[in-house]
């Protein structure tokens, strides 16, 4: 039988080191991340806000705020280019085209002064080089799409003239618009009340799956993980920490970060009957010791290698990774 060959992954980051310069102090906000994207699946970054998921995706954009944030090291493969080498010029060719992001707050990413029809269709003119009429009659196709009712009147509408959910579907159609073949979203469905974040995100899980996309959702709620992503990697100050299918992380999570977040999470992703300590503490952007884990002090499992030891990110016999020194982490 012919060996079937695995696809190269649309995107790949490799060693990822992001640092961050303020008051004196420098640290890597990402610290030696890897991961990889395949074609027409969603991965998932979760971890507490500091974790580094935001600045992975700027980094992967080339949108990094400097300062206090720079590009320490590493490789962000997109199509077998690595992005960190273009310059400016081509980096912009890119952005919003091949690769586009639905970033956080809607009412800070739309421009107050510009309808929202406008703002959508000026990705499409810049990247696909269209004129005003044609440009307009796909915008309106795009709005319809993403579920804007009487996408004529909204085309000329003001963001201010929207409501909350009207906004985020505006978000959605303008990183849409030119068909990108990555999808940055970072928390999509963030001051969103619960039925309009559940129409979300069966908006984006409709799109994503029709337009074959391929995405890194970036989110702190595992509920949105478990209806929308193929794989889940867990950061920790700016540390890979746990990576695997999201049903087999969900269900059965190996890390003790893992765990605490899982049980912090709505009953519908823990397991029943499932009890695990509260985290205590919260995430230091402080100093960081090379020589032990960085989660030792908040692990309610710490023990002595935990202290002058930092563990390695293990590749487990059932195919995730993890990074702890508890045997059956490890190990398995």
């Amino acid at each position: 039988m012919p060996i079937m060959s695995t696809p190269p992954p649309i995107l790949a980051i490799r060693d990822l080191q992001v640092a961050i310069d303020a008051e004196g102090c420098s640290w890597n906000a990402v610290d030696g991340l890897t991961l990889t994207v395949q074609r027409g699946r969603t991965l998932a970054l979760v971890g507490e806000s500091g974790s580094g998921k935001t600045l992975t995706a700027l980094a992967v954009l080339g949108l990094l705020p400097s300062p206090p944030s720079r590009l320490v090291g590493g490789a962000i493969e997109f199509l077998g280019r690595d992005l960190t080498r273009l310059k400016d010029a081509q980096m912009r060719k890119i952005r919003g085209d091949r690769i586009a992001m639905i970033f956080q707050e809607p009412a800070t990413s739309l421009n107050p002064l510009v309808p929202v029809g406008r703002q959508i269709a000026e990705a499409m003119r810049v990247h696909q080089g269209i004129g005003e009429a044609t440009a307009r009659e796909q915008v309106l196709a795009l709005m319809e799409i993403v579920g804007i009712p009487d996408p004529r009147p909204r085309y000329r509408s003001y963001p201010h003239q929207l409501s909350g959910g009207m906004r985020q579907r505006i978000i959605i159609a303008m990183a849409l618009s030119c068909r990108p073949d990555l999808l940055l979203a970072d928390e999509p469905t963030t001051a969103l009340d619960a039925t309009v974040q559940a129409q979300i995100v069966d908006l984006l899980s409709r799109l994503i799956k029709d337009l074959r996309m391929s995405v890194i959702l970036i989110t702190h709620d595992l509920a949105v993980v478990a209806a929308m992503a193929d794989r889940v990697a867990v950061l920790y100050a700016g540390r890979l920490m746990e990576e695997g299918g999201v049903r087999e992380v969900l269900k059965d999570p190996l890390h003790p970060y893992t765990r605490a977040l899982v049980a912090a999470s709505p009953t519908g992703v823990r397991r029943s009957g499932q009890v695990v300590l509260p985290l205590q503490g919260g995430l230091d952007s402080g100093a960081r010791p090379e020589n032990a884990c960085l989660f030792a002090p908040r692990c309610p499992h710490a023990f002595a290698p935990c202290a002058t030891e930092a563990p390695p990110l293990a590749l487990r016999v059932d195919g995730r990774l993890a990074r702890c020194h508890l045997p059956e982490v490890g190990h398995g």
